[in-house]
C-alpha cells in the first residue's frame, strides 16, 4: 500500500514537473524577470520612501506609488535626505541605481514648500544633462510628480526643434523648472532677458563627467555665473574624474559626498567579486576574440539564439549604424527581427520615434551609437553587444549599464580581434572584469549574402565604404591608442567583415601601410553600373553623372582654349602707347640714318636720280609733279 501511494505521490510529481516545464517555456522571460525583481527586493536592503526623514509631502508618496515606487534604491535613501535639508551633494553611482528619482523627488519638495507664486518668467530649478534623449526621459520622469505642484510647470530645452518656438514658448508663458541641454540653454540665456533667476532653488547636473567629456565646460560655466550662489547643487555622475572634482570645487558649497556601490549577487563568480563594485549587480559580462571578417557571422548567431530577448548593438560611428541597419535586414536569418537605428545624426523626430518603438517592444534589436550609452533608462534590456569598442574607454561601464538595471540580470558581450585582447586587462584593472566567451562553430557565412546585398542595391555598397572609412578615422582617434593601435588594423579582414567590393582608395591602401591580407575584390564587376534599389535615387544619379560628365567636357574646352591663348599671347596684342613710341622713334631713326646714306652715294654718283628716287620711294612724287 505504501509502495503505491509512493509510486502515485512520484507519478503525480512526474505530471507536475511535465505541466510546470510547459508552463515555463511559454512564460520564460516574463517569469524570469519576476524573479529578478523579487530577487531585488530580497537580496537588497530597501529603505520605504515614507521612512525617509525628513519626511517627504503626501502628494509626493501617492505620486511614488501610483508610478510603482514604494522603495529607496540606496543612492536615493543617501541623497533624497541631504538635498531636502539645504545640502549640495556629489553623488557618484553606477548606472541603473535610480539616480533620476533621486533629483526629480528633492526638486519638487523644495518648491512644493516654498509654494511658487503666479510669476511666469520665474525660474526655480534648472536640471542639466548632456543629451538629448536623457533630457526628455527627465521630462517624462519629472512629469507626474510635478503635476501635484501648483502654478508649475517643466518646459523641455534641446537641439533639433526650432529655438524660436522655445523662446515665444517661454516668453509667453514662463516656466519654473527648466530640463536642457547646455548649448540649448546657454543659447536661450543670451538671447531671453526676461527670465529670473534670482529666487533659483536648485540645480542638477546629470552625468557630469559625460556632459565635460562633449566639451560642454564652456556652456556650464556661462550658465553658472548667471545663477544665484544661494541656491543647492547636486551633481550626479557614474564616475568621478578630476574635471568633475573641479566642477564641483567652482559650483557647490560644502557639498556632502555621496558614494554607492553595487552590491554583488550572492553566488557571484570569483571573476565578478574582483572589482565588481563598478559593475551593475545581476550582469554577466564577457569578450568574444575573433578576426574582423567574422564578426557578422558571429553577431548573427548571437542574434538567432537571442531572438526573444531585447538588444542593443553599440557600433563606433553614425556611418557604420546606417550601413548595418541597412544590411543586416537583408539577411535571409533576420528576417523576422525588428532592427532599429538610432544615431545622433538623425533627426529629432526620428530619433524620439526610434527610442519609443524600442522601449516599447518586448524583443527587438537596438543598433546605436553612444548617444544611447549614458542614463537612458530603457525597460527590459536583456543583452548589450559592443560589436565595436567605444572611443572613449570609460563609456564601456555605460553601455553595459544598459542592462542587469535596478538588480534585474542581463548579460554584455564585447567584440575583439586577437591583437585588441589586451583591452579586457585594462578594463580588469578598472575594476571592470571580463569573461572569455568562445567563437561559436555553428555561425552562418553571411559575406556573401551582404556582398550580394551591395550587388544589388548601390545604397549597401555607398553606405558600406563610406562605414568602413568612418570606422578607420574613429578608431585612430581611440583613447586607447596603444593597446587598440591604428598600425596593427588589418583592414583586408576588415573590409571583409563589411562585404565591400573593393578596398576604397585610400592613402594608406596605396602606401599599403595598413595590412591588406585577407581581402578578396569582387572581380568581372563594373562598380559605375551598380544601381540604387530605389529608383528614384537612381535617376538622380543619372543625372549627377551626366551633369559631371558635361562638367568634365568643359572644363576640358575651357583648358585647350587657355593652352591656345597662352600660345598665341605675343600676337595680334596692341602695345602699351609708351612702348609703341619707344618702337617709333627707333623706326624713325633708322630710316633718317638710311635716308643720309643714300644721299652721299648720290653725291658721289655711285646711284643715279631715278635709282635714288625709286630707293627713297618719291619716285611716284617725281611723276606726278
Amino acid at each position: 500500500m505504501s509502495c503505491s501511494l509512493i509510486g502515485t505521490c512520484y507519478a503525480g510529481r512526474a505530471v507536475l514537473t511535465v505541466h510546470l516545464l510547459c508552463f515555463f517555456q511559454r512564460f520564460e522571460l516574463h517569469i524570469i524577470r519576476l524573479l529578478d525583481f523579487i530577487g531585488l527586493l530580497v537580496l537588497s536592503e530597501m529603505t520605504l520612501f515614507s521612512s525617509l526623514e525628513p519626511p517627504l509631502s503626501s502628494e509626493t508618496l501617492e505620486a511614488l506609488s501610483n508610478s510603482g515606487f514604494k522603495f529607496c534604491t540606496p543612492v536615493q535613501e543617501k541623497t533624497i535626505p541631504p538635498l531636502c535639508s539645504h545640502r549640495d551633494v556629489i553623488v557618484g553611482a553606477g548606472t541603473g541605481s535610480g539616480k533620476t528619482l533621486a533629483f526629480i523627488v528633492p526638486l519638487v519638495e523644495i518648491l512644493r514648500r516654498i509654494q511658487p507664486d503666479n510669476k511666469p518668467n520665474q525660474v526655480l530649478g534648472v536640471v542639466i544633462s548632456p543629451t538629448r534623449e536623457l533630457s526628455s526621459q527627465i521630462y517624462h520622469v519629472a512629469q507626474p510628480f510635478v503635476s501635484t505642484l501648483k502654478n508649475v510647470k517643466p518646459v523641455l530645452l534641446v537641439g533639433g526643434v526650432d529655438v524660436q518656438t522655445d523662446m515665444q514658448k517661454l516668453e509667453q508663458q514662463g516656466s519654473k523648472i527648466l530640463i536642457a541641454t547646455p548649448g540649448r540653454l546657454d543659447h536661450i540665456m543670451d538671447r531671453i532677458d526676461g527670465l529670473d533667476f534670482r529666487n533659483l532653488e536648485i540645480l542638477i547636473l546629470d552625468e557630469a563627467d559625460r556632459l565635460l567629456d562633449m566639451g560642454f565646460e564652456k556652456q556650464i560655466n556661462s550658465i553658472i555665473s548667471r545663477l544665484p550662489k544661494l541656491r543647492r547643487t547636486g551633481l550626479f555622475s557614474a564616475t568621478q574624474t578630476e574635471a568633475v572634482q573641479e566642477l564641483a570645487k567652482a559650483g557647490l558649497r560644502n557639498p556632502l559626498k555621496v558614494l554607492v556601490e553595487a552590491k554583488l549577487l550572492s553566488g557571484a563568480s570569483p571573476s565578478q567579486e574582483f572589482g565588481s563594485s563598478k559593475l551593475p549587480s545581476g550582469l554577466k559580462n564577457e569578450y568574444l576574440l575573433c578576426e574582423a571578417d567574422n564578426k557578422p557571422s558571429q553577431l548573427v548567431d548571437l542574434l538567432i539564439k537571442s531572438k526573444y530577448q531585447k538588444i542593443i548593438i553599440y557600433f563606433m560611428t553614425c556611418d557604420c549604424v546606417n550601413y548595418w541597419g541597412l544590411a543586416l535586414p537583408q539577411l535571409s536569418l533576420l528576417k523576422n527581427f525588428s532592427l532599429i537605428s538610432l544615431h545622433g545624426q538623425m533627426k529629432q523626430i526620428a530619433r524620439d520615434k526610434a527610442l519609443a518603438t524600442f522601449s516599447s517592444l518586448s524583443s527587438g534589436v537596438l543598433l546605436c551609437t553612444d548617444v544611447a550609452a549614458r542614463g537612458l533608462d530603457i525597460p527590459g534590456v536583456d543583452f548589450v553587444i559592443q560589436y565595436d569598442p567605444p572611443q572613449d574607454s570609460d563609456v564601456f561601464l555605460h553601455r553595459v549599464g544598459r542592462t542587469a538595471r535596478m538588480g534585474r540580470k542581463g548579460s554584455a558581450l564585447v567584440f575583439l580581434t586577437p591583437k585588441e585582447e589586451a583591452y579586457v586587462y585594462l578594463q580588469r584593472s578598472r575594476k571592470v572584469p571580463l569573461e572569455a566567451r568562445e567563437c561559436s562553430d555553428e555561425a552562418p557565412d553571411v559575406i556573401p549574402e551582404i556582398r550580394s546585398a551591395a550587388l544589388r542595391d548601390r545604397d549597401v555598397m555607398e553606405k558600406g565604404l563610406k562605414a568602413f572609412v568612418s570606422y578607420i578615422r574613429a578608431y585612430k582617434k581611440h583613447d586607447c591608442n596603444h593597446i587598440l593601435s591604428w598600425k596593427k588594423l588589418e583592414i583586408g579582414k576588415l573590409g571583409m567583415g563589411y562585404g565591400l567590393l573593393r578596398l576604397p582608395s585610400m592613402p594608406d591602401v596605396k602606401r599599403r601601410s595598413l595590412s591588406t591580407m585577407g581581402f578578396i575584390p569582387v572581380t568581372n564587376v563594373n562598380l559605375d553600373e551598380i544601381k540604387f534599389w530605389d529608383k528614384s535615387r537612381e535617376k538622380q544619379r543619372k543625372q549627377k553623372l551626366q551633369a559631371k560628365l558635361l562638367a568634365q567636357e568643359v572644363e576640358k574646352r575651357e583648358r585647350k582654349r587657355k593652352e591656345s591663348r597662352k600660345a598665341t599671347s605675343g600676337v595680334g596684342r596692341k602695345k602699351p602707347a609708351k612702348k609703341r613710341r619707344a618702337i617709333q622713334s627707333v623706326e624713325e631713326y633708322d630710316e633718317l640714318d638710311r635716308e643720309y646714306s643714300l644721299i652721299k652715294k648720290l653725291k658721289k654718283g655711285k646711284i643715279d636720280e631715278t635709282e635714288f628716287a625709286n630707293l627713297t620711294g618719291t619716285l611716284d612724287l617725281m611723276c606726278n609733279l
